[in-house]
């Protein structure tokens, strides 16, 4: 392992979902998929890691780290309870939790939609319909227009592929459909909500008087591999789900379909996992690989691979908007970092920002509190925050501005089990 030094002006940070950390969740889609017994450990998104009655606690905790960016969502379903009934008492949480952020030196990126949906929205067809549509807008309108004077930068969507695959054509998340054509349109009209929000949240901004706006989406990319190359069916089945679950996504989101031809995108923001092998329509893994404790490919050269095909559409600066591993007993978290960063600092691609998913233990959609991310432990029995060794690990290379030979010695003499 060779020592870094860090692009200049890139900045490391972290990353969280409202669902998955706040609790007081009670009018989601999520929380009732809770009630309906579908969380496989039980846990309930209406306690999280209690992160409502912590902001305080936790957002010291993040600045004590050195930790500068953050990148956080906002709960639709508070915010909106009702149709067209927006909470003063929400939106003012709000913007004293970005006040607080903003008094500690943390810069906040705001994610408008991570999968949360309340449930009037859900119940009347969500991004299904045009109605939907217009009630997301409205939604935005409302929120920038309350909040837009703290922040200047924002993702609209987070993941469109992942909610539009679990949810209408895998039925693995709500609202459980099952159908190619739903997922399609899902994916369609998220990219309408997606590209008329850029063009609201600019607007609006700058009727403010501000002028230094930036607005993305966060896109969910992998690298897909055909099982056996020499197999035609394995590599007309890579080309498909490239096509259908990123690339088509990549180009309409971003620049707009022929007749809507445009920028939609101040930044690329990529969220990056892993790689899959493909011999199907399905998911599947590569034999004698290293992989996480949920079984996921640890394959870092694919951060930039995913870069790169964003570039291709358009050359912006690039943020990883979500990176990292489920490591239940942080064990090789700080490998798993320091490959993916390596990776990067090679690359002449303009990265910016990376933001590590996630700062604390939490909610991991199906798996509850099973699967963990953090840097920081959470304990749900007390619900004590305890920094691992990857967190400090995280703390040191954030002060240093790189990884040195020493810092590499310190903490990453570790090997991923498989």
């Amino acid at each position: 392992m060779d020592a870094i030094r860090f692009p200049e002006g890139f900045r490391l940070g972290v990353a969280s979902a409202a669902t998955q950390i706040d609790g007081d969740c009670r009018n989601s889609n999520w929380y009732r998929w809770y009630l309906e017994g579908h969380i496989k450990d039980g846990s309930n998104p209406d306690v999280a890691t209690r992160h409502r009655d912590r902001v305080e606690d936790d957002t010291t905790l993040m600045a004590s780290m050195g930790i500068h960016d953050y990148r956080f969502g906002l709960e639709w379903s508070r915010l909106e309870p009702q149709k067209g009934v927006f909470c003063d008492e929400e939106y003012a949480r709000v913007r004293d939790e970005l006040t607080l952020l903003i008094n500690k030196g943390i810069r906040p990126l705001v994610t408008l939609h991570h999968f949360s949906n309340p449930l009037w929205f859900e119940d009347q067809g969500g991004f299904l319909t045009k109605e939907g549509i217009k009630d997301f807008l409205e939604y935005v309108d409302q929120t920038i227009g309350r909040i837009g004077d703290l922040v200047n930068e924002y993702i609209t969507i987070n993941e469109p592929n992942v909610y539009a695959l679990n949810g209408y054509f895998a039925g693995t998340w709500p609202p459980a459909k099952r159908s190619f054509f739903k997922m399609r349109r899902v994916i369609k009209n998220m990219g309408i909500c997606h590209r008329k929000s850029y063009i609201h949240i600019h607007n609006i901004r700058r009727q403010m008087g501000l002028t230094d706006t930036r607005v993305g989406f966060a896109h969910h990319m992998r690298v897909f591999a055909p099982k056996n190359p020499k197999n035609p069916w394995h590599r007309l089945c890579n080309r498909i789900v490239i096509y259908y679950f990123q690339d088509y996504i990549s180009k309409t989101y971003t620049i707009g379909p022929r007749k809507y031809y445009g920028v939609y995108a101040d930044f690329h923001a990529i969220n990056y996992y892993s790689r899959t092998s493909v011999s199907g329509l399905h998911d599947e893994t590569f034999e004698n690989v290293d992989c996480n404790d949920l079984g996921w490919e640890i394959y870092p050269d694919g951060i930039v691979e995913c870069a790169h095909d964003m570039s291709k559409i358009i050359k912006l600066p690039i943020y990883v908007t979500e990176n990292g591993t489920c490591d239940n007993h942080d064990a090789f978290r700080p490998r798993f970092i320091y490959e993916h960063l390596a990776a990067i600092s090679k690359s002449d691609l303009p990265f910016q920002r990376y933001y590590h998913w996630c700062f604390v233990d939490n909610f991991e959609w199906l798996e509850g509190m099973s699967a963990h991310f953090g840097l920081v432990c959470f304990d749900p029995a007390t619900f004590e925050r305890t920094i691992k060794k990857s967190g400090e690990f995280y703390k040191e290379i954030i002060k240093a501005g790189g990884i040195d030979a020493q810092i590499i010695s310190q903490y990453c003499d570790c090997s991923y089990h498989k």
